[in-house]
């Protein structure tokens, strides 16, 4: 996060806060398709219908994936045969990927109709990734959501400028080079994201001192030692190796974890169509809820099985949709804005082109560019 200290924008305290009455269908006329843009107001009286939250099928969610980690991390560790248990690593990789997502939705209060019912459930699905509640709901919440791909404000996967790069010293610019290369979203969410901004972060990257922080940390601490500690005592208590069973039970799992949210966050708001922006005023003007984000699409059900998440604009237009209505919350909003809203079928062809593409940015020309300065896209 940015050293400069970050306010958070007033549609979105007093919304978080409750103070924002919820438009109704009626408040605006209808929209017409072809004409100008619609302000975000006028699209969010179009989803409201959309932000109604259901308790019981968030908390039949909840439980469902927390036995899916409970079975995955119970065959990592106590499975026979060597190939099951690490499939089983893997597989618990995922579904913590998949808790996040609930706590992700928890901490924008979106996934049940209680608040404190939505802050303890976020809580408790952020342990298994060791993220910090608090944290991320600042980092997340205010500076993401606030000031999507605005220079200086926010930091995932924000791209460079040449003059940004070039003076980086030789180690970082290296560092800057895999983190693009397509094959280490992993490493970049590790380093940038987790170890820097999430677990115990310096007053570089998290000006204010809250005790929540710091309580959240510990929490994180807390559930990381235990795991840790949990597996070295399977270990020693099943005569297995130490070793392969960090490696199956903890390393893969928390990999995997960190991959798979590495992966997203960058299609969410990387690609050839989607522009970054150096001031507020250009950026204000691009109607960002709408023009920052990409919907990435999925053959064969992939999709929900990542509880939705990819349909990312209609999030970002409201984020106060539940997860389990996001799908049709994109629908409509496609519908409202043909051709409007970037929408890309996913595959490893176009994701490594992308990767190739879009190294440094150029935010005079609004325009990607690759390590040598040479423009990508048109």
């Amino acid at each position: 996060m940015s050293a400069v200290q970050i306010e958070e924008p007033a549609e979105a305290v007093a919304e978080r806060q409750g103070a924002v009455e919820r438009p109704t269908p009626q408040a605006e006329p209808a929209l017409d398709a072809l004409a100008a843009l619609p302000s975000r107001r006028q699209l969010r009286v179009e989803l409201a219908p959309l932000v109604k939250r259901s308790t019981p099928l968030a908390f039949a969610l909840l439980v469902l994936d927390i036995a899916l980690y409970s079975a995955a991390l119970a065959g990592a560790l106590l499975a026979a045969n060597p190939f099951l248990k690490l499939l089983c690593g893997v597989a618990c990789g995922f579904v913590i990927g998949r808790l996040f997502i609930i706590g992700h939705d928890a901490c924008h209060q979106s996934y049940t109709e209680h608040r404190g019912l939505n802050r303890w459930i976020g809580r408790i699905a952020f342990l298994p990734s060791l993220t910090p509640y608090s944290l991320w709901e600042v980092g997340h919440n205010v500076v993401h959501h606030g000031y999507t791909n605005l220079r200086g404000f926010d930091f995932v996967w924000a791209p460079k400028s040449p003059e940004e790069y070039a003076a980086m010293p030789a180690w970082r610019r290296g560092l800057e080079r895999i983190y693009r290369s397509g094959w280490a979203p992993w490493l970049y969410y590790l380093v940038e994201i987790w170890w820097l901004r999430m677990f115990f972060p310096s007053q570089r990257h998290m000006p204010s001192r809250r005790p929540i922080f710091f309580a959240d940390c510990s929490l994180a601490l807390v559930a990381g030692l235990l795991w840790i500690g949990g597996t070295v005592w399977v270990a020693s208590a099943t005569g297995q190796s130490l070793a392969w069973l960090l490696l199956c039970g903890f390393v893969v799992p928390f990999i995997f974890w960190n991959g798979m949210i590495g992966f997203v966050v960058y299609v969410h708001h990387t690609h050839t169509s989607i522009s970054w922006f150096a001031d507020k005023v250009s950026w204000s003007a691009s109607n960002p809820a709408v023009s920052t984000t990409v919907h990435l699409t999925f053959r064969r059900g992939f999709g929900t099985l990542m509880h939705n998440i990819m349909e990312h604009t209609a999030h970002h237009l409201d984020m106060t949709i539940p997860l389990y209505r996001l799908k049709r919350a994109q629908a409509k909003l496609e519908q409202l804005l043909p051709g409007r809203i970037v929408v890309q079928a996913f595959s490893w062809r176009w994701y490594f082109d992308t990767a190739r593409r879009c190294k440094l940015y150029d935010f005079a020309a609004q325009r990607w560019i690759d390590f040598t300065g040479h423009p990508t896209h048109a």
